[in-house]
């Protein structure tokens, strides 16, 4: 049934709002570059199966970085991936250290890129060493905002530095990638400072967000975060965003800081994994109390199947096409 959202757009607005082309493309790739085996069961099945593993957020995992970030909801779904992944590092109370976290993130993305971790690290670590250890909890909630907002805040940044310098902010650029980097390098020595008045600042980014290309956090929310104080340095905004409990809910990836270390349902599933594990063994065991084929009796570890993995996956759609080279 369709929504009155999908109703009250036109269809090629609805298309790009909802990145259907992108998926398109990405589906007919893997269908040229997969068509022998697809050619067995057919190309229906792959477009259902394709499509299937959108709507579950599986289809971003161990796939290029370009692709993970090409649309809000491969983010999104990739934010919630590395959440249940990793979910018990934090269970654990283990804490590491930004080149760890990063280390974390390549398993998901071979190629996902260190600045963006060593970013998420400063919201957290401020004008502390990098090398300085982190609670998963702290980590993950300043990198969602770091990753899912990457081109708003560098624009920010932008702003920010131009309001430091006295430029009138109605004359900002919003940046390209390389002049975003740059510019936010320049704010990093800048926590001892008073900052920017905030008034003048949301004035600024109420402006930006009306005229945004990509996501950025509501602007009544972003209003509320600037209201409680008289001026703000550019790290003091992104530690307030990261833990503004609105602005999680309205990106909707990750749950509350409360119930970040529950999730029943991979609980359950690594329950029967682990309860797999056991009755496997056991099998294995009593054939081994059998005189084998070879005429000697095979003697495994029990303690090696008992082990649980630190790192708990999410159950992966059956149906999952290898990432492109």
């Amino acid at each position: 049934m369709l929504s009155p959202e999908r109703l009250a757009l036109p269809d090629y607005e609805y298309l790009a709002q909802r990145h259907v082309l992108t998926y398109m493309e990405d589906a007919v790739c893997q269908l040229l570059e997969n068509r022998e085996d697809i050619s067995q069961y057919g190309i229906a099945r792959f477009f259902t199966e394709y499509f299937n593993s959108v709507c579950q957020g599986t289809h971003i995992l161990f796939r290029e970085f370009s692709f993970i970030q090409a649309t809000p909801h491969n983010r999104a779904s990739f934010l919630r991936a590395f959440w249940r992944c990793f979910r018990t590092v934090g269970k654990n109370g283990d804490l590491l250290t930004m080149k760890e976290y990063h280390c974390l993130l390549q398993l998901l993305c071979p190629d996902f890129p260190l600045e963006l971790t060593q970013k998420a690290a400063r919201i957290v670590l401020m004008d502390d060493a990098m090398d300085c250890l982190m609670s998963f909890s702290d980590f993950l909630f300043a990198f969602q905002i770091q990753f899912y907002y990457s081109e708003f805040l560098d624009s920010v940044a932008a702003i920010y530095q131009d309001l430091l310098s006295g430029k009138n902010p109605n004359t900002v650029i919003v940046p390209t990638s390389s002049s975003g980097q740059h510019r936010q390098r320049q704010v990093l020595g800048e926590a001892s400072m008073e900052g920017v008045e905030a008034s003048l600042f949301y004035q600024c980014l109420e402006n930006l967000c009306d005229r945004h290309k990509y996501s950025c956090p509501p602007p009544a929310l972003v209003k509320e975060v600037l209201s409680n104080v008289q001026r703000l340095t550019f790290y003091g905004f992104l530690v307030a965003l990261s833990k503004h409990h609105g602005i999680n809910q309205a990106l909707g990836a990750l749950p509350d800081k409360g119930d970040l270390m529950h999730d029943p349902a991979m609980d359950e599933e690594l329950e029967r994994l682990v309860v797999r594990s056991r009755l496997h063994w056991t099998s294995r065991q009593h054939r081994a109390k059998q005189p084998g084929a070879f005429g000697f009796q095979r003697r495994d570890k029990p303690e090696a199947l008992e082990r649980v993995p630190s790192a708990s996956v999410p159950t992966l759609y059956p149906y999952r096409w290898e990432p492109r080279e």
